[in-house]
């Protein structure tokens, strides 16, 4: 047992250092849609490229390992399904709400959901998950250059995000021990915070 210990704590630490990084304030969270060219790669790469996407996009995996089943499998499919639809809706110029406000919104509320282990209805997880989708999707599309395929655009970034729910879901797992369960509870104040800071951003834009 003492090994397991070892480990756990080991990758209780790894995690707080990486999330630390994470929630610093970063230019990368721009949606200028600069040096973005092509088709597939453009888009895998996209999502990457923002701090505010990929804190998202990890959080719905981390609190889809915390809901358990089905909603650690069905979030993870969910949001990408829905940025697809946003994408969509981008790309035709469509009108919706403030994006940059809503994607701020979706990291502070991803991150309240982790930090206080919230347990909400399968229905409200998904409509939750689901309206962010929107968000995020749309800022892709918005920024999809004109010279780029939208099909393999889409397909990149959405393959991006599903590997990042992927990793956020692997760091759920932690939850089965009291200290990888206070860290990732801990990692979602860190998210929480980070969100705060993107709300103000877009508030004073």
């Amino acid at each position: 047992m003492p090994p397991v210990q070892t480990n756990s704590r080991h990758s209780v630490w790894a995690l707080l250092a990486a999330l630390a990084l994470l929630a610093v304030p970063s230019q990368a969270l721009a949606h200028d849609g600069a040096g973005l060219v092509g088709g597939f790669g453009a888009g895998f790469s996209h999502p990457l490229s923002g701090l505010d996407h990929m804190l998202a996009m990890i959080a719905v995996g981390v609190w889809g390992a915390f809901l358990g089943r089905p909603l650690i499998l069905a979030l993870p499919v969910i949001f990408p399904g829905f940025m697809a639809l946003g994408a969509g809706l981008g790309m035709l110029a469509l009108p919706v709400p403030p994006v940059e406000a809503g994607i701020a919104v979706s990291v502070l509320t991803l991150g309240v959901m982790i930090l206080f282990a919230v347990r909400a209805p399968a229905l409200l997880a998904c409509m939750i998950v689901a309206a962010f989708g929107l968000f995020h999707g749309y800022a892709h599309g918005l920024e999809l250059p004109l010279s780029a395929d939208p099909v393999g655009y889409t397909a990149g970034f959405v393959l991006s995000t599903g590997l990042l729910h992927l990793s956020g879901i692997a760091l759920g797992l932690l939850k089965s021990s009291g200290a990888g369960m206070l860290a990732l509870r801990g990692a979602g104040g860190a998210i929480a915070i980070a969100g705060l800071i993107f709300v103000g951003g877009a508030i004073t834009a």
